[in-house]
């Protein structure tokens, strides 16, 4: 029988948000898909009706939270996916490195781009 191995410590706190996280996006997720694919069809959907949602601060909110931890979930989940095919020394210190630098500049970039929709 294979050996379970993760690079996650059972119960430690990136083990923690990882699940956190995956929970929040499920939940993100269901509520995109009724609003924009069941409430409103694809047909429907405009730039006029998307820039009025953005300026909704419910909405806003949750779009910036929803980047957030898709951005942390997906970075996080890759570095550990590395981890577990055996990086170690140098080429883990150098994917961590890539990898937060690569999450804050998507950050920063959705934030812009929220921004630009409700019109700041």
């Amino acid at each position: 029988m294979a050996e379970r191995h993760s690079s996650f410590n059972y119960g430690s706190t990136l083990w923690f948000l990882q699940r956190v996280t995956a929970a929040f996006l499920v939940v993100v997720l269901a509520f995109h898909f009724f609003l924009l694919h069941f409430v409103n069809h694809a047909y429907e959907i405009t730039f006029a009706g998307s820039q009025f949602r953005m300026q909704q601060l419910g909405y806003f909110a949750t779009m910036i939270l929803f980047l957030g931890t898709a951005t942390f979930h997906g970075t996080n989940g890759i570095y550990n996916a590395l981890i577990n095919q055996g990086i170690d020394g140098t080429q883990k210190t150098a994917a961590k490195w890539i990898l937060v630098v690569a999450g804050v500049l998507l950050f920063v970039q959705g934030i812009r781009v929220a921004l630009a929709f409700t019109g700041v």
